[in-house]
């Protein structure tokens, strides 16, 4: 009994300290014919190959692959720079465990082209207040940022009782790039 009541017990320290087993992501979507088929193993959240190959393009498109530092949570398609042709964002949870995205574009359904979206940290407006703990939705091709805001102060643990909305848009950056810009914000109180 006792030996028996041994095992269960290192067994359950085992599976405790064994590292949180995540599935493969893969996933195809499409608007029309034309969209991505997006797949990440997920093994380690220090390093993955993300690959997005493109579906229903022409033939010089090619499938691209590179190196994530985190896990693939999800993905959505919508024409973000109204085009006419479908764009990816690709939700994951960073190294840190921080939720992240990252986008790519359809070039004419000739090939791919990230969409940038930037840095909070380069803003001093929308970033005062910002720990991560980050909330991405996608609404008819505005993409909704939420985090919960804290005080200037960093000793101060818990957030404050307001939350930050930030709305994003894609449009033209320089050299034919495309990029997310920030276009509208308010604080919401909690109840």
């Amino acid at each position: 009994m006792r030996n028996t009541l041994f095992l269960i017990c290192m067994l359950m320290a085992f599976v405790a300290n064994s590292q949180t087993v995540v599935p493969r992501y893969d996933s195809t979507l499409k608007i029309g014919k034309a969209g991505f088929r997006i797949s990440c193993f997920n093994k380690s959240v220090d390093r993955n190959v993300l690959n997005i190959k493109p579906v229903g393009f022409k033939q010089e498109a090619r499938e691209i692959s590179f190196e994530l530092k985190g896990r693939v949570t999800g993905t959505e398609i919508d024409d973000l720079n109204l085009d006419g042709f479908p764009d990816a964002i690709i939700y994951f949870l960073d190294k840190d465990i921080k939720p992240s995205i990252l986008c790519v574009s359809s070039r004419n359904n000739e090939g791919l082209m990230p969409i940038i979206f930037p840095d909070i940290t380069n803003d001093m407006v929308l970033s005062k207040g910002y720990r991560g703990e980050d909330e991405y939705k996608l609404v008819e091709g505005i993409l909704f940022r939420k985090f919960p805001v804290y005080e200037s102060d960093t000793s101060i643990k818990t957030p404050t009782n307001k939350v930050r909305q930030i709305m994003y848009r894609v449009v033209e950056g320089e050299r034919g790039t495309w990029k997310f810009k920030a276009f509208k914000n308010f604080d919401i109180t909690k109840d």
